[in-house]
Order: structure tokens, then C-alpha cells, then sequence
């Protein structure tokens, strides 16, 4: 029996393969969808002993079949953003508390007790839609902080600009979250000399402005806040987890997820350290849908585990993934 407890007591890699292939036996035996891809694939469960052997399923799956492991009631349905009319992602959560489990204990892992800090959200795109996993996380950080300063802004930069240096000059502890474009449109209205403020962006123009290369983005913001690195959060709708980077675009991941590269010619080989390939991520939070997803990322990692995200694959670009309609 694999118990949420045990996933988050994880402490070493040996420990995490272990209970990585006892996720896959499981979720191969109750994951419709999962066993079927399993199956296209020509995998048995006894061929798969270790990390590299697991099929990983196209996060496609999510846009267009339940990809659930149970038979337990939908408590949260997360959903992704996209425009009008484009086939969003769903993941059908039926144990909401793994969730909240998941990102309070990543965040302890990172940055210690969340009631050290206040925490200022700048999420307007995420705000404004229906079954954002992110609202739903930084909402409850909001709550544990304990702070009464800490909170969501909209459109009320001048609020946002007034409270952000009161509480950073006062020497308190600030994070601040924001969405990439809104907080390029806070410094363009305002420049920050912070002192006690971390920033961290969770990616995304979403449409508002040009896509930007991370080191031009990283370096507007440090110049526009006045801070010496950037943070960011790597999550997504699919996953129950995120990754941190703590500066200069390096991610790390808390002990229950995992990061491998496939070969971007062939899904079922990977490529080595240092060179890029699609990301494939082990998220054992997604004990109840499915925790080995094939991503549209691409990235680079490094020999301490690190890891870049470098971009997006082309829809053209995607090789290996014509099993994906079932």
C-alpha cells in the first residue's frame, strides 16, 4: 500500500525509484487509459525495473480522456488556461489534501516556514478563470502565511506598488508571485530598489506581450525590482508538484519528483546530461491520475540533478507521440 505519507518521506534516490516502480505497478493495474497506452507500447509490468523503462504518457491525454487511478469522487477539477475555443487540459483530482500536501511540503523544502513571509500574489490571467491549481496553492499559502498583508491583486497596481515597499523597507520578509507579463507591466509603472523581496515569476505572456528568452526577461525584472535573481515556479495543470528555481533559471525538484530528458527524435530513448530534450516528469503526487507525463518542454539537465527549461516544443516537432489517440 503506498500511502501520501510515505511519497513525502522520500530522502534519497534509491528510496524514490523504489517507490517509483510500485507507483507505476499500481497505477498500470488501475489506470484505464495508462494501461492501454502501456499495452500500444508493447510494455509488460514485469519488463519495467527501472526509472528509464516506465512508459511516459503525452500530457496530450489530459485534453481529451479522464486519466484517473480510481474509482473515488472528483473533488477538484483543474483545468488549463488556453484561447477561445482550444481544447483545454483537465486533471480529475480525487484527493485534494495530496495536493495540499505536496506544495506545502515543497515549499518548506525551498524557502522554511511559510509564515515567515507575506505573501503577495500578481496573477490577474489566473484570477480571472475558473480551476487554476495555481490560484488554488497560492490561495492557501496566502492562509497559512497568517499575515493579514498578504493577499491577491488584480489590476490595483498602485496598491500593490504602495504595500510592496512599506512592507519591504519595514524589513519583512515578502514574496512576491506574479504571472511573467503582469509583473513586466509593475515595473514599467514603477521601479523598486527591494531589499527583502523575493520575485517569483511563473512563466507565461499568455498572449499579452512577445515571448522573451529567460535571460532578457530575468535581467528586465532584476534591473526593474532592483534584486540580484529571479525565482520561478515550474508547475502545470497535470502535475500535483512544482520544481524552484532560486535564480539564474536552475530548477530543482522536492524529493517525490523527478526530471527525465527524452530524445526529441525518439520518444522512448533519452539523451544525456547538458543536452536538450523533452522533459519527462515523475510526479509521484499524481498518485491518483498518472505520474509519468511525456511534457511539450524542453530542457537541459545538469549532473547535480538541475535542470533549464529552454522552451516549447513545436507541434511539428513532436515525434514518438502518434499513440496518442487511443
Amino acid at each position: 500500500m503506498i500511502t501520501p505519507d510515505s511519497l513525502f518521506a522520500i530522502s534519497s534516490h534509491k528510496q524514490f525509484e523504489k517507490i517509483a516502480l510500485k507507483v507505476f505497478r499500481f497505477q498500470h493495474e488501475n489506470n484505464l487509459v495508462y494501461k492501454e497506452f502501456c499495452s500500444l507500447l508493447n510494455v509488460t509490468v514485469s519488463s519495467v525495473k527501472s526509472l528509464e523503462q516506465i512508459p511516459f504518457l503525452p500530457i496530450q491525454f489530459f485534453k481529451t480522456h479522464h486519466v484517473v487511478s480510481n474509482t473515488d469522487a472528483i473533488e477538484e477539477t483543474f483545468t488549463s488556461s488556453g484561447t477561445t475555443g482550444m481544447i483545454t487540459s483537465k486533471h480529475l483530482v480525487t484527493d485534494a489534501s495530496i495536493y495540499e500536501q505536496s506544495y506545502r511540503n515543497g515549499f518548506s523544502q525551498f524557502y522554511g516556514n511559510i509564515e515567515d513571509y507575506v505573501v503577495l500574489a500578481l496573477l490577474p490571467s489566473y484570477l480571472e478563470r475558473e480551476g487554476s491549481s495555481l490560484i488554488y496553492m497560492v490561495e492557501d499559502l496566502i492562509k497559512l502565511s497568517n499575515r493579514p498583508e498578504s493577499g491577491f491583486y488584480l489590476h490595483n497596481h498602485d496598491e500593490l506598488i504602495k504595500n510592496l515597499i512599506a512592507l519591504d523597507q519595514s524589513g519583512q520578509n515578502v514574496i512576491l508571485i506574479g504571472v511573467t507579463y503582469a509583473l513586466l507591466d509593475l515595473i514599467e509603472k514603477q521601479s523598486f530598489q527591494l531589499q527583502n523581496t523575493i520575485i517569483m515569476e511563473t512563466g507565461g505572456m499568455k498572449g499579452k506581450r512577445k515571448e522573451m528568452i529567460r535571460e532578457e526577461l530575468h535581467e528586465q525584472l532584476c534591473n526593474g525590482f532592483g534584486v540580484s535573481v529571479i525565482h520561478s515556479e515550474y508547475g502545470m495543470t497535470e502535475l500535483l508538484s512544482q520544481a524552484y528555481s532560486l535564480g539564474n533559471g536552475l530548477f530543482e525538484c522536492p524529493s517525490w519528483m523527478h526530471i527525465l530528458l527524452r530524445d526529441t527524435e525518439d520518444a522512448l530513448t533519452y539523451v544525456q546530461n547538458g543536452k536538450t530534450g523533452g522533459i519527462n516528469v515523475i510526479d509521484l503526487a499524481n498518485i491518483n491520475s498518472c505520474s509519468f507525463i511525456a511534457t511539450q518542454d524542453l530542457g537541459k539537465k545538469n549532473p547535480n540533478n538541475s535542470f533549464e527549461v529552454l522552451g516549447r516544443f513545436d507541434n511539428s516537432d513532436i515525434r514518438g507521440c502518434n499513440l496518442m489517440v487511443l
